[in-house]
Parts: C-alpha cells; sequence; structure tokens
C-alpha cells in the first residue's frame, strides 16, 4: 500500500493525479501547512526538507514531487516512454523544466502577489514576468501538440496543477494570450483521474 502524504496545493496534486490516473492504491494522509504540521518530527523523516508532498511504498520514502513521478511511472510502466528512447528524454526534459523554472518561478510570484507583508513591486513585476516567458514556452511546445511531449505522461501531470493554479485566483494569468496552453489545460481538466484528483484535494482541509 502507498501512503501519500500531501496537502491541496500545486505540488501536492502531482502525485495524488498520477495515483489515481494509475487506478493504484493508496492511503491518503493530509499534512495541513497552514498549522505548521510538515515540521512534525514523524513528517521530517519522510521528508527531511520540511516540504508536501511526501511518499512511502513500504520501506522506500520520497520526497520531491518530481522524484515521485518518476519513480511511480518506472514502476508502473505507465505515463512514461520507454527508458532510453528520445520521447523518455523529452518527457525528462519538461520535468526539470517545470521543477526548476516553471514552479519555483510562480511561487516566488504568488508570494509576491498574495502573501508578502509589504508591497515590493520590483519582485511582483520580476517573477511575473519570467511566469509569463514560461507560459509563452509552453504555448509554442503545444503548437500541433495534443500533450506535452508525446502522448499523455507524466509532464502533464507536473505542469498541470501549476498551470491551472496560475490561471485561477493564485495569479489571475489571461489564458487567452496563450491559446494553446488553454486547449490543453481545458483536455486535462476533463480527464476523469485529474476530476476526482481535484475532488480529494479540498477534502483534506475539511478533514484537518
Amino acid at each position: 500500500m502507498i501512503d501519500l502524504y500531501t496537502w491541496p496545493t500545486p505540488n501536492g496534486y502531482k502525485p495524488l493525479i498520477f495515483l489515481e490516473e494509475a487506478g493504484l492504491e493508496y492511503k491518503l494522509h493530509s499534512i495541513n501547512i497552514g498549522n505548521d504540521e510538515q515540521f512534525a518530527p514523524d513528517f521530517l523523516k519522510i521528508s527531511p526538507n520540511n516540504k508536501i508532498p511526501a511518499l512511502v511504498d513500504g520501506d522506500l520514502s520520497l520526497f520531491e514531487s518530481g522524484a515521485m513521478l518518476m519513480y511511480l511511472a518506472r514502476k508502473t510502466k505507465q505515463f512514461i516512454p520507454p527508458e532510453g528512447s528520445a520521447d523518455y528524454y523529452n518527457v525528462l526534459q519538461w520535468l526539470m523544466w517545470q521543477v526548476g523554472g516553471l514552479g519555483p518561478m510562480m511561487g516566488q510570484a504568488g508570494h509576491f502577489r498574495n502573501f508578502a507583508p509589504e508591497d515590493v513591486p520590483y519582485g511582483k513585476k520580476r517573477y511575473l514576468d519570467e511566469t509569463h516567458r514560461l507560459f509563452g514556452v509552453l504555448n509554442r511546445q503545444l503548437e500541433g501538440n495534443k500533450f506535452i511531449a508525446s502522448d499523455y505522461s507524466i509532464a502533464d501531470m507536473m505542469i498541470y496543477p501549476w498551470i491551472y493554479a496560475g490561471s485561477g485566483n493564485y495569479l489571475g494569468i489571461d489564458l487567452s494570450k496563450y491559446p494553446n496552453v488553454s486547449r490543453w489545460l481545458d483536455n486535462i481538466t476533463k480527464r476523469p483521474a485529474v476530476k476526482k484528483a481535484y475532488e480529494i484535494g479540498p477534502k483534506l482541509k475539511e478533514a484537518a
């Protein structure tokens, strides 16, 4: 049985989407980051970086959502091309693009826009400008493509929650400027497993 420790944030949704897509059995554990539960000693044993999500599968424990999706994809042989193929590395490069670029830049943009204790115009502009640049990169990649890297893959699962959040109240980005991203977002949103994940997420807060 897989144990997933998470909270309804963009990063927290990624492994939840995979588990639903793959139809794997799992047990869900709520880690209320608003109450600093990510700093609890028991949680730090499996997530030493005190961040959600974290995953335990038998004797293996993982933190970092990218590592989790790579592990689950290789474990199940789902949502990832054959290892060593060109498509495999195409998926990996978009995985790294999200981990190293989209997520951190959007996280900083959201911080300065929504949570900073004082108004910092430079910070807001810097990170929002970079977020728009990255949306433009993704929009070009999706030109004529249904999914980000060949077939539906962990690259889509990694990137979707951030785009979904960015086009909502988190950043309020107007997707009419990025029509290919908008089309892709609508397509992924309609997937039953994605719908299920986003139905489960709010229930974590209700149970907290």
